[in-house]
């Protein structure tokens, strides 16, 4: 964000509230070889490719998400596309993406990492019940699977 477009909420009278937010639909990481990056995404996570090309891939989440991994710098100028352009991004750096799971299938996806030869970064458990497995992927990227009780929300 711009130090222009910044907006302190000191500056706003109490009265106005944002409009509702219904949930993220998107989430971005940049990955440095994008077709290992697919691979490992469709065989590692199960995750189904819903569109891409050369730029990016677009994987659905449990049919409500969507992980869109990004050749890294292939969008760093904006995208003209027939109902406008795309500004750009791009990322740099590890970067880091959790997953729900149920609770019961944990030990699913640990022997699944494990005859993968994903390796199991950590292993946390949290005060309200709920637990955290951390790996990496091909990029270093850290990537989290949640049981129900990490966060209040979750």
């Amino acid at each position: 964000m711009s130090k222009d477009s910044k907006v302190h909420s000191s500056l706003l009278p109490r009265q106005f509230e944002a409009p509702k937010l219904n949930g993220v639909v998107e989430t971005a990481l940049y990955v440095g070889d994008l077709p290992q990056a697919r691979q490992f995404y469709e065989a590692v996570l199960g995750l189904k490719a819903i569109t891409g090309d050369e730029r990016f891939c677009a994987f659905d989440v449990a049919g409500d998400h969507v992980l869109l991994l990004f050749q890294r710098g292939a969008s760093a100028q904006p995208i003209s596309m027939p109902g406008g352009t795309i500004p750009p991004h791009d990322g740099h750096g590890t970067e880091h993406l959790g997953f729900q799971i149920a609770t019961d299938q944990l030990r699913a996806w640990e022997d699944w990492l494990a005859r993968r030869r994903v390796a199991i970064e950590s292993r946390v458990t949290w005060e309200r019940g709920g637990t955290s497995l951390y790996f990496r992927d091909p990029d270093g990227h850290l990537l989290e699977l949640l049981t129900p009780g990490v966060w209040e929300t979750y």
